[in-house]
Order: structure tokens, then C-alpha cells, then sequence
């Protein structure tokens, strides 16, 4: 049975838990504050030990700077506005936005050839575009309007 409406692309754990954290960081350094690894395994559900990991690899894309000291952890490389998400895929999993080969490396078949230019080659050219296109400040913002009004209000006594 063919499932119609919704089209679903296959992301990695890995991928997924790294935008979160990306965005969580994001969010939570704003004030120019570094965001623990605890914090955000707490807030998002994510373990430490596999959080880490993955900031290993934004770390290594120079999205992420890691801040020592007592009151050390993350904070946003750059400027929200300025990381894209074809950055941020791309650091967690270069395969992901990467050329598709559908072919084998023996099969020389015009069929094939036909499919992987006219479908797969172009599936992946828009794929980089649109994920280009998106910056990690039009997600926050995305976030922050999604928001129900009775949760943004911070209440002191």
C-alpha cells in the first residue's frame, strides 16, 4: 500500500539531535551566556554522552565555540543569520545533501543515466538550494512564533 500526502525523507539521529542542540545553543547563548552540555541534554532528552559527540563535529564546522571555565560550554560561532542549514547538515552528514548514485559502477545502462539526471540529480540540487536558503535565525524565529502566547511570559517574584 502506496502512503500518500506527506513525502518523508530519511534524516539520521544524528542529524536531527544536532539541529536541536544547534538551535537549543542558539537560543540559550543569546545573552552572550555559554550553554551547558547538561543543559541542553536535559531540555531536549538527548544523553550527554552522544550530545557530545555531536558537538564535537559543529565544533569542527566552526559553527559552535567551546567556552572553558566554571561557567563553560557553548555558544553560536556566528551570527544566527549567517549559518545555513545545508552548514549544518553537511557537519553532521556530508551524505545527506551528497550526490545520489543510483547505478552501479558497471552499468553503463541510458536508462539509468536518464533517472539518475533527470530525477535524482535535480532532487539533489533543489535539496542543496532550499537548505541553503534556510538559516539558523529563520528557524529561531519559526520557534518563537510557534510559541503559545501563556509560555513566553517569565514571571518574577
Amino acid at each position: 500500500m502506496q502512503k500518500r500526502g506527506r513525502c518523508t525523507i530519511k534524516i539520521s539521529t544524528k542529524v536531527e539531535c544536532g539541529i536541536i542542540a544547534l538551535i537549543d545553543i542558539a537560543l540559550h547563548s543569546e545573552n552572550g551566556e555559554a550553554v551547558a552540555v547538561s543543559s541542553i541534554s536535559k531540555r531536549q532528552n538527548i544523553s550527554v554522552k552522544y550530545l557530545e559527540q555531536i558537538l564535537v563535529a559543529l565544533r569542527q564546522a566552526y559553527l559552535i565555540r567551546g567556552i572553558k571555565g566554571f561557567k563553560g560550554g557553548y555558544v553560536v560561532a556566528r551570527p544566527a543569520s549567517q549559518i545555513t542549514f545545508q552548514e549544518i547538515i553537511d557537519a553532521l552528514d556530508i551524505t545527506v545533501l551528497g550526490d545520489v548514485d543510483a547505478g552501479g559502477a558497471d552499468d553503463n545502462s541510458l536508462l539509468k543515466a536518464t533517472v539518475q539526471e533527470c530525477l535524482w540529480d535535480q532532487m539533489t540540487a533543489y535539496l542543496r538550494k532550499f537548505c541553503a536558503g534556510v538559516t539558523l535565525q529563520d528557524m529561531i524565529e519559526r520557534y518563537r512564533s510557534s510559541i503559545p502566547p501563556e509560555e513566553s511570559f517569565m514571571y518574577y517574584i
